[in-house]
């Protein structure tokens, strides 16, 4: 996460007032991002069209069989892995995964770096995980760093894992938290601020007042 540069005036309101108008970056001359394919296109296309076929096809049920096409492709998954549907892998020979760990529904490896899965973890629902970022303040170039989680950690539902991001062994990451970085071994790790009661419903039955109609 960007942070402003110190010395940053602010006007009426909390808005940043600058003396000139922000650099916008030319897009058509970033550098591409091919070379963290780590494969030859030919490769790359043809794993593009199994992954549709027996990965993310909510169709395809057989957990067997996924893994059976990920190794296929260079993934190190060991025994007793369990992949459910609706997964995405963006290379597979960049994925290892311990043994007895289970990866959930919707899991998005977005690895275009090395991602370290350990023994006996667990990747809930619609996680999602990227090794990579750019160079925003240059040319808007690809950089990569790889992620590793330890043994028996568990990445709750809807989580979000950034590249170079460590967490350790026995840790939880709480629903729909953002890592970036290292979470210590028997961590329970997310959000500070816990959900509270705003107020009634129907405020007439309960004698209080309501704040407006929108949930």
């Amino acid at each position: 996460m960007l942070r402003p540069k110190p010395g940053t005036a602010k006007g009426n309101g909390g808005s940043a007032r600058q003396s000139r108008r922000p650099a916008v970056i030319d897009l058509s001359k970033a550098p591409g991002s091919g070379e963290s394919w780590g494969k030859p296109k030919p490769v790359v296309y043809l794993w593009s069209a199994c992954e549709l076929v027996f990965v993310t096809n909510p169709w395809q049920i057989s957990s067997r069989l996924r893994v059976a096409v990920l190794r296929a492709f260079g993934a190190e998954i060991a025994d007793g892995v369990i992949f459910r549907p609706r997964t995405r892998v963006k290379a597979p020979w960049k994925l290892h995964i311990g043994p007895r760990s289970w990866i959930g529904e919707g899991v998005w490896f977005h690895n275009q770096d090395h991602v370290w899965i350990g023994a006996d973890v667990v990747i809930s629902q619609e996680s999602f995980l990227t090794t990579g970022s750019h160079r925003v303040r240059t040319d808007m170039g690809l950089i990569t760093s790889p992620i590793r989680i330890d043994d028996g950690a568990w990445v709750t539902s809807r989580c979000m894992v950034l590249g170079g991001s460590r967490i350790g062994r026995s840790a939880v990451i709480q629903p729909m938290t953002v890592v970036k970085g290292t979470v210590g071994e028997n961590r329970v790790y997310g959000a500070a601020v816990q959900p509270e009661e705003l107020g009634d419903r129907f405020p007439d039955e309960a004698g209080g007042s309501a704040a407006g109609d929108q949930p």
